[in-house]
């Protein structure tokens, strides 16, 4: 059995924590001795988005996700910010810092906006709001942490990719041909390449950075609309611990990686703890259905 990474008085900010993955991902850094700064843009109640034109409020919010931690023993702060805000992204690692006790050690960019739409009939707006997400966003956030980083002389940045980003399989399925997440996919697939080029860059300076995605889909109340019932999901808690995988080691030792949940720690033979830290969930294969091309050592 591997140690569970012991990550105390590090600060790590994560985005998009009010639920789902990055709600499970903070708990899991905050298990492992984290000071997490939470932020979404639903503070104490949750949020409407737009999808397809419409209003949507799905649930959670941020002082939740801090009430979970913290009864599970760890530290959380809350701060509210809406990214597609340049103002507010650009102004939101310096007030995690100064929340955080002047310092900043772990970014996770996880915060997504999914509107699935086919190209041919995709409004501007869906596709600027997409690459403002994953990509915009992400670029922002990590500039803005560099140099608190660079003052501690090391720091980890995780981006929070998919499988979708990887080419589609041939002869193309009819999910393929009518699920409308190809920009989607194009964003996740630029994300990864300037994870790739940002961990070249920073390595001598012990930044890490890594990309981390789901080997399927997780069920998530963002997600569960854009996910068809009859399809195998999994457990978040493995791409949470997967996350955690990325944000301890020198960057000499691991850095520009795309990692998958079921497949990175089943290669690299680490433990998987539930999102509290304290119960050893069971050692997991890769399931069959996963994307073909996905590398098992994240390489």
């Amino acid at each position: 059995m591997t140690r569970s990474p012991d990550i105390s008085g590090k600060v790590a900010l994560v985005t998009g924590s009010s639920r789902g993955i990055g709600r499970a991902i903070a708990q899991r850094l905050a298990a492992a001795g984290a000071t997490v700064v939470v932020t979404a843009r639903s503070l104490s109640r949750p949020a409407a988005a737009q999808r397809g034109g419409a209003n949507v409020t799905l649930p959670g919010t941020l002082e939740e996700t801090v009430g979970l931690i913290e009864q599970a023993g760890g530290k959380a702060l809350a701060l509210a910010a809406d990214l597609e805000d340049e103002a507010q992204c650009k102004a939101l690692v310096d007030r995690a810092a100064q929340a955080g006790a002047g310092r900043l050690d772990i970014l996770v960019n996880n915060a997504g906006f999914v509107d699935f739409q086919p190209i041919a009939g995709m409004p501007l707006e869906t596709f600027d709001r997409t690459l403002t997400h994953y990509l915009r966003a992400p670029f922002i956030l990590s500039q803005a942490a560099i140099p608190h980083m660079r003052r501690a002389g090391a720091g980890w940045i995780v981006n929070i990719s998919s499988q979708d980003a990887l080419p589609p399989i041939r002869p193309y399925p009819d999910f393929e041909k009518h699920r409308g997440y190809a920009i989607y996919a194009a964003a996740k697939a630029a994300l990864n390449r300037m994870t790739q080029g940002l961990a070249a860059e920073l390595e001598a300076e012990n930044i890490a950075v890594n990309a981390v995605g789901p080997s399927t889909a997780i069920r998530t109340p963002g997600a569960d609309a854009m996910i068809p019932q009859e399809f195998p999901t999994e457990d978040v808690e493995y791409l949470a611990e997967t996350v955690l995988a990325m944000s301890h080691l020198p960057a000499a030792e691991r850095t520009g990686l795309i990692g998958f949940s079921m497949h990175f720690p089943w290669r690299h033979g680490i433990d998987v703890y539930s999102l509290d830290g304290r119960d050893l969930l069971p050692r997991r294969e890769p399931p069959a259905w996963s994307h073909p091309a996905i590398s098992a050592s994240g390489e």
